[in-house]
């Protein structure tokens, strides 16, 4: 991965290669911004920066880098059992899924990799056996006697034990060890992790970033790319989801109607309570994570219908079909937006936490039930 392949984040990229170019170096570096705007690839970018920087052949570095191959560049993300791998599970376990998924979806998120790896019903994380392992092969001398880089990615997903393993390294690493932590929840860190960093924050994309992405990369229509582009909020992964008809998204659309609907007409109608039963009964036969995606999308909508209300138009870029967003806006307003979305963030940290999802879901819904026709 080149900067030049990383879209925007200019100033990001001019930091990083004047700093690398100085000698000044940061030891941890924790590289935070929402889904889709670039931490990763930058990442990856700065990690071939620094390992290609002074080599002895700067072409076969490149290339091994390119490749993801370099025995100095080390990688760290979420991972659970799979029918293959069945206990302790490690990131080294699935280094070729993690070059595929990079090299098809650089700006792929935590749901994109679980997809990949077909664990959408488990949470993956970075456990304490890999703490371990970063810690024995960062003893190890550098391959080439350049640097060793250590990119951790979604590194919020690492839990007390593995990051309290680390804490030490992270303040003390061997010489010419450097650490890239991604985040995209920098609230989730453990604060004797994040003090133990340089902290960069990465913006989201404009929409003409993404919109000429979509256009050159993509062979997008200009038109369409600027629909997309102002749909994704900044986000090029999502950019991407609708570009190629996300079928997450067309469920998730299905199932937020099926849910607003029923939940509208429980108040008058008690029989209704049985089809929330029922809807909740089968979003919880799904994974977690696609859980919480959809939840995240019901967010989105209520948004949405909440700018229309109040006459933002040129916000509102939602079009579900068999439903129209404007008879609903009326009923998001700021009289429930904060309750609605306080118990619909309560249901997906519940969730998260691996709580009863039919329970949690069930619960958010009768609340939604006397949400909707609150003044």
């Amino acid at each position: 991965m080149l900067f030049s392949d990383i879209l925007g984040q200019e100033h990001i990229k001019s930091h990083l290669q004047t700093s690398a170019d100085n000698g000044r170096i940061a030891h941890a570096q924790l590289f935070v911004g929402k889904e889709g705007c670039g931490t990763l690839p930058m990442a990856l970018a700065y990690a071939q920066y620094l390992l290609c920087l002074n080599a002895k052949d700067p072409e076969a570095s490149h290339m091994k880098c390119t490749n993801m191959t370099h025995p100095d560049m080390h990688f760290v993300f979420p991972v659970a059992t799979t029918s293959k791998i069945k206990r302790h599970p490690i990131s080294n376990d699935f280094l070729q899924e993690f070059r595929s998924f990079i090299h098809q979806t650089p700006y792929g998120n935590l749901f994109d990799w679980f997809a990949l790896l077909e664990i959408e019903n488990k949470q993956g994380i970075i456990n304490v056996d890999e703490a371990e392992n970063i810690v024995k092969s960062l003893q190890l001398k550098s391959y080439e006697g350049g640097y060793k880089v250590m990119v951790i990615w979604m590194a919020e997903k690492m839990n007390i034990a593995a990051a309290n393993k680390l804490l030490k390294l992270l303040e003390e690493p061997p010489e010419k060890t450097v650490f890239i932590l991604v985040s995209e929840h920098e609230e989730q860190l453990l604060n004797t992790i994040k003090s133990r960093c340089q902290l960069i924050n990465f913006p989201g994309l404009s929409e003409q970033q993404i919109a000429d992405s979509l256009v050159k990369q993509k062979q997008c229509l200009p038109d369409k790319a600027k629909n997309i582009a102002h749909q994704a909020a900044g986000n090029y992964n999502k950019a991407l989801h609708i570009l190629n008809n996300s079928n997450s998204d067309a469920q998730f659309e299905k199932w937020f109607i099926t849910w607003v609907r029923a939940a509208f007409k429980a108040k008058t109608d008690a029989s209704v309570i049985e089809q929330l039963i029922g809807w909740s009964t089968d979003i919880a036969a799904t994974g977690r994570e696609t859980q919480k995606y959809f939840l995240q999308y019901c967010l989105q909508c209520f948004r949405q219908a909440l700018m229309l209300n109040y006459g933002v138009d040129s916000l509102v870029y939602l079009q579900p079909s068999n439903f129209e967003l404007a008879k609903f806006a009326p009923f998001i307003h700021g009289g429930n937006i904060l309750e609605i979305s306080k118990e619909i963030n309560e249901a997906m940290y519940h969730i998260e936490r691996n709580g009863n999802a039919k329970i949690i879901l069930l619960d958010t819904s009768i609340k939604l039930t006397r949400l909707l026709h609150k003044k």
